[in-house]
């Protein structure tokens, strides 16, 4: 029996260079993942995920592993893995630094924290460092524009940053050291751990640190300081239809005004 995605007789592609045991807890965990979904084509952009937190970036045996598993072909997973920037073509750094410089962050310095990164660690857009530690990119809005600039280490918010502290952020990060990030888990994880979660695997660390920061409720704090309350449905009664609006007592919908003139003429 062939799939809508194979051609009748086309041997679906095996994945190769796995070893024996990483292949087999790839195998349990795309089991895992393909039965929270009622087809199996659904369960690809996890899948991807998973084979990145086994080797850093969607391999070609990676490819062809999530091919295997979801009966599509290598074509259709490689579309879908070089649509999304979160999926890596070529092998990615321990650590995805990724600097906002949409409006509000490039104009608050997100540029200027940019250019001194990629002057510092000798690497530009997408690029990794040789030691394979960072891989720097500029982002898109993280959402965060309360806190900007923001910088983002494996998508874990890092705010209010300056180019001092990004580049001692970075330097910290290559050196080993435990980073914590302004909200969210204990420390920045690596990006094959972080891949792993993305591919639905808790690993237990989530709002370990605090969530909102003070920006962010700011508002709330102010009303709270003035009194100021919101407004409710019982302070603003519906407005009842006048008299002319109001069907007669006949069981006709809607006023006479509002029915055509030769409505039942036919009857």
């Amino acid at each position: 029996m062939t799939t809508p995605t194979q051609q009748p007789g086309a041997a679906v592609p095996q994945s190769g260079g796995f070893d024996a045991e990483t292949l087999e807890q790839l195998s349990r965990d795309a089991a895992e993942i393909i039965s929270r979904y009622p087809v199996k084509r659904s369960a690809l952009l996890p899948m991807l995920h998973l084979v990145q937190s086994v080797d850093g970036y969607t391999s070609r045996r990676g490819i062809e592993f999530c091919a295997q598993q979801l009966e599509l072909t290598t074509a259709e997973v490689s579309a879908v893995a070089t649509f999304y920037t979160q999926y890596k073509r070529k092998p990615n750094g321990d650590y995805t630094i990724g600097v906002c410089t949409n409006t509000l962050c490039a104009v608050m310095g997100g540029d200027a924290i940019f250019d001194e990164l990629s002057e510092h660690l000798g690497i530009g857009h997408d690029e990794t460092t040789p030691d394979g530690k960072i891989t720097l990119e500029r982002v898109e809005c993280n959402a965060g524009c309360d806190f900007a600039p923001v910088v983002m280490a494996n998508w874990e918010f890092m705010d209010n940053q300056t180019p001092q502290s990004a580049v001692a952020m970075v330097d910290d990060l290559r050196e080993g050291k435990d980073i914590r990030p302004s909200r969210g888990p204990d420390k920045v994880h690596t990006f094959k751990e972080v891949s792993r979660v993305l591919a639905g695997f808790n690993d237990g660390h989530a709002d370990e640190g605090v969530g909102a920061g003070p920006a962010s409720i700011r508002g709330t704090v102010i009303a709270r300081e003035n009194g100021w309350i919101g407004t409710d449905a019982a302070s603003h009664p519906a407005q009842t239809p006048q008299n002319d609006e109001v069907a007669p007592e006949t069981g006709d919908e809607g006023s006479s005004a509002q029915r055509p003139a030769d409505e039942g003429a036919d009857k």
